[in-house]
């Protein structure tokens, strides 16, 4: 309920009622700012989970791994960048931890599709990835 709400305060900011896109903008706000939702709990139950088995934190990265590892997230977010967009949401929500089912239900497509899609995806990032940084 929450969702729904935030989502028509956030429309009737932004967009006429009578406007051609008001389903479709609707639609897309609602699955996204769900799974947002979704996948937040989820983040933060894995947090809550990690700090009760391990409340000391013992493992601390060096400067150095901390800025190599915001470079490789920059890239991968650069590439992802320049993939279509479908195939972009349909990692993205895969990675954040949803499940093939989540996936085909917020992507509007059948289960059976979502791992040759992701697959399919999965490979176009990488040459995406490896275009940008050659060796």
């Amino acid at each position: 309920e929450d969702v729904a709400q935030e989502v028509f305060i956030k429309f009737h900011r932004s967009y006429s009622p009578t406007s051609e896109r008001a389903s479709g903008w609707l639609h897309s706000a609602a699955v996204h700012s769900a799974l947002n939702v979704i996948r937040g709990e989820r983040r933060r139950a894995i947090r809550e989970t990690t700090h009760a088995l391990d409340p000391v934190q013992t493992r601390v990265e060096s400067p150095e791994r901390l800025v190599e590892q915001a470079e490789q997230r920059r890239e991968v977010r650069r590439a992802l960048s320049r993939l279509p967009q479908r195939t972009a949401a349909l990692l993205m929500l895969r990675h954040s931890g949803l499940s093939y089912a989540e996936v085909a239900t917020a992507m509007g497509m059948k289960v059976g599709n979502v791992g040759t899609l992701l697959r399919r995806g999965e490979e176009a990032l990488r040459k995406e990835v490896n275009r940008a940084t050659p060796e």
